[in-house]
């Protein structure tokens, strides 16, 4: 089964004008990603000069004893070595120049031979050679004992600070990247607030709630994951080639010989795997539509006994969504050990190039070891950067379908300078109101009527006659094409729309209660009603003796959609809510539909409290609850056809009385 709300990510990988949208929101947090990437910055070199160090070291200090020195006189004003009256001076303590011009003295090296220490000349034999007691070799070694020691201690450091310094980057980008993911999920569903009811008609809540949920959470990846990171692996990158080349480029050249194929694997990589991720992201929205479409709709399944072709068509789409799945892991089962094949390769290869120079001379260990290490962390950054490409296309994809929310301009507007609406009388007045939800399909055709302060009118008609949408335009939910509605002699246009629905109450049909207790239902975060008002409230319309009856009383916790209360307690519950905001005009909409006799006697008796000395509109299919209506209204596909009271109406034999006889028919027969 298709559905056309099915959200396929489409467009690029990265818009500019998408992107410039969203830096916005990050414009004001923009000293703490600076700092992030400065702190980023510091990290990478802190992560990239420990190889370095263990490079020097291996070369300098633990192979410290295979380097040439130069026996010097004592009166060189070297510093050195004083062994046997002589004085040697390593070679790694001169300058080019001072090698240079020590080049006629002898050069003499550290030999180990079963167990013992030997000093002999460059090209000498061990025989020749002095032997070394353990103090003597120790003085030898000084220097590289000293040096270990201060490589130890920096390199230490150097993971302290970077920890240091990694998680106060982390901390403060999440910070940032929360503040901003708050900022756009406060935008977003503000906006949605203030959007028309007519948005609402042709807007799934399903497709609403994932742009304020999943939609952010991608843009959050976003700002985590890609927006600060991407410089991280960047720098890396940067910093890698940048140490290898200036250590040694024919090493380095080697190093990077495969790196060509591992562009052009990445590359393929990202093209298929950007087809299974937006196919997979499709169904996993269908799974969800789904899902939300037979759980709300399950009472009806397990009615008709459809539960097993309804399974049978969510196992359908699941299969697909496993399907598309697998794809994804054999495509990464696929790229990551190709990544580390060709890594391998590399570092082979590093191997025997550089082992082989290790060998003949050209250079030392530690210079290998820092290549193979550098070469290693190389591919990270590579495989990041991949991967988070999906990301970015995710969130660009997220951020469309953002910003088309917020974008959307189908709003009720304000005037500019409203008219107060102070001491609310509630005469109400049509004149000549023309209405359409869509086109020219008109609902309401020049309606015209008068309510004066004070009466009680009804509506009455088939379904479709336009009794709800004049109820829709008195409390502004739409606006209409022609015509004029006015309360109290002023045009509703010029009202705070705001200020107009707090003089207005309404009562529907479907009660709509939110989570929490009884009394927050009531109360509605209006903070100036009491509890003893609201308790006032409740026995005032009848539902204080069914609250009490309740575990917990006022203090109940009400269910998703009051879904543990039957339809007449919701009703009551919505009598004492609306009598709590104590309203100027009332509006019931089938307000005593579906109820049961018992429960509609107390309902009814509520009605008459709640209607005095109020303007009441009342829309209702039994006729038998608005007889006593100071006026009746009958609509007829948009057009108002008789106008009158009960008896009036009556004597007419017209609509109305067939109505009426209709239904006492249904009476009678019962």
């Amino acid at each position: 089964m298709n559905n056309k709300y099915d959200e396929v990510i489409e467009g690029k990988a990265y818009d500019s004008k998408l992107m410039k949208r969203l830096l916005g929101y990050a414009k004001p947090f923009w000293h703490y990603l600076v700092l992030t990437i400065i702190l980023m910055i510091i990290i990478t070199g802190l992560e990239l000069i420990r190889p370095y160090l263990i490079k020097i070291a291996i070369d300098d200090h633990l192979n410290g004893d295979k380097k040439p020195m130069y026996e010097v006189d004592l009166s060189e004003p070297y510093d050195g070595i004083v062994f046997n009256d002589k004085k040697y001076i390593r070679i790694d303590s001169l300058k080019d120049e001072e090698v240079e011009g020590l080049k006629h003295y002898p050069v003499k090296r550290i030999v180990k031979e079963d167990g013992q220490y030997y000093l002999i000349g460059d090209r000498g034999n061990i025989k020749e050679g002095i032997p070394l007691s353990k103090s003597d070799y120790q003085n030898f070694r000084k220097k590289d004992v000293d040096g270990l020691t201060k490589i130890g201690i920096i390199f230490l450091a150097a993971i302290t600070i970077a920890f240091l310094l990694n998680y106060l980057q982390v901390y403060m980008l999440n910070y940032a990247s929360q503040r901003i993911i708050y900022n756009i999920r406060h935008d977003v569903f503000s906006h949605i607030q203030s959007l028309a009811i007519s948005y609402f008609d042709k807007s799934p809540v399903g497709r609403l709630v994932t742009r304020v949920t999943n939609d952010t959470e991608n843009l959050n990846e976003m700002y985590t994951s890609v927006l600060v990171n991407l410089f991280k692996d960047i720098f890396i990158l940067a910093g890698i080639v940048i140490i290898m080349i200036s250590m040694d480029l024919r090493l380095a050249l080697v190093s990077f010989t495969l790196v060509p194929l591992i562009l052009i694997l990445s590359i393929v990589f990202r093209r298929k795997i950007r087809e299974v991720y937006r196919l997979g992201r499709a169904q996993l929205s269908k799974i969800n539509s789904t899902l939300s479409e037979n759980i709300t709709g399950m009472k009806t399944i397990q009615i008709f006994n459809k539960e097993e072709k309804i399974f049978n068509r969510f196992d359908e789409i699941n299969t697909d969504y496993l399907n598309t799945s697998k794809r994804e892991v054999k495509l990464y089962s696929i790229f990551r050990p190709s990544i580390e094949v060709i890594r391998s390769l590399g570092l082979a290869l590093l191997l025997y190039y550089g082992g082989n120079q290790v060998l003949d001379g050209a250079i030392e260990f530690g210079m290998l070891y820092a290549f193979i290490e550098y070469l290693q962390r190389f591919f990270q950054p590579i495989l990041d950067l991949t991967e988070k490409y999906n990301i970015l296309q995710s969130a660009m994809a997220s951020s469309e379908r953002i910003f088309a929310i917020l974008d959307e301009d189908t709003k009720i507007e304000n005037p500019e300078n409203p008219v107060a609406l102070k001491d609310c009388k509630g005469k109400i007045e049509f004149k000549n109101v023309w209405f359409a939800y869509e086109g020219d399909n008109w609902v309401l055709k020049d309606v015209s009527f008068t309510i004066n302060p004070g009466e009680t009118v009804a509506f009455v008609g088939a379904t479709g006659a336009g009794k709800t949408s004049i109820i829709n335009l008195i409390t502004r939910f739409y606006d209409i094409q022609k015509g004029e509605i006015l309360i109290d002699g002023i045009n509703i246009k010029e009202y705070d729309k705001y200020e107009l629905r707090r003089n207005i109450g309404v009562v529907l049909q479907d009660v709509f209660l939110f989570s929490g207790t009884i009394k927050d239902n009531i109360r509605l975060n209006n903070k100036h009603i009491s509890d003893e008002e609201i308790v006032r409230m409740a026995k005032y319309v009848n539902a204080h003796q069914f609250i009490e009856k309740l575990p917990q009383k006022y203090d109940e916790p009400v269910m998703e959609r009051g879904s543990t209360l039957s339809a007449g307690e919701r009703q009551l519950l919505a009598f004492a809510r609306t009598l709590a905001f104590d309203p100027s005009i009332l509006i019931l909409d089938e307000a005593t539909a579906n109820i049961d006799t018992e429960t509609e006697l107390l309902i009814q008796d509520a009605l008459a409290k709640l209607i005095k000395n109020r303007t009441t509109i009342a829309v209702a299919h039994r006729l038998s609850t608005i007889q006593n209506a100071d006026k009746i209204i009958v609509l007829k596909e948009g057009v108002i056809e008789e106008m009158g009271t009960h008896q009036e109406l009556l004597e007419k034999e017209g609509i109305y009385y067939d109505l009426y006889r209709l239904q006492f028919k249904e009476d009678f027969y019962a």
